[in-house]
């Protein structure tokens, strides 16, 4: 009977848990779903105002003539690679 009794008690504990997740699951999910709604709005905002630069940008490009060529990006090119050191000694502090 003691036997039964304590599996009881567990199987008691095991639902309390589990209709406690039963309960909060449906405001996680919600919650992420909002999120990901929002998300999904401000990306196609975004990408709305790139197709208007992209328009813009295509544009501009189209009015310059080809002798006025865009300057050149030079590349920088270190003589020597930077070393960065990392002082380790630990030592107590007094």
């Amino acid at each position: 009977m003691e036997i039964f009794g304590g599996f009881m008690v567990m199987m008691s504990i095991l639902t309390l848990f589990l209709a406690v997740v039963w309960l909060i699951m449906p405001f996680v999910v919600f919650a992420i779903k909002g999120k990901q709604e929002r998300m999904l709005e401000i990306l196609e905002t975004m990408e709305t105002r790139l197709t208007a630069i992209e328009t813009r940008l295509q544009a501009k490009e189209s009015t310059i003539e080809p002798s006025q060529s865009l300057p050149a990006v030079e590349k920088v090119i270190l003589s020597e690679p930077v070393e960065h050191k990392i002082d380790l000694d630990v030592s107590p502090v007094v």
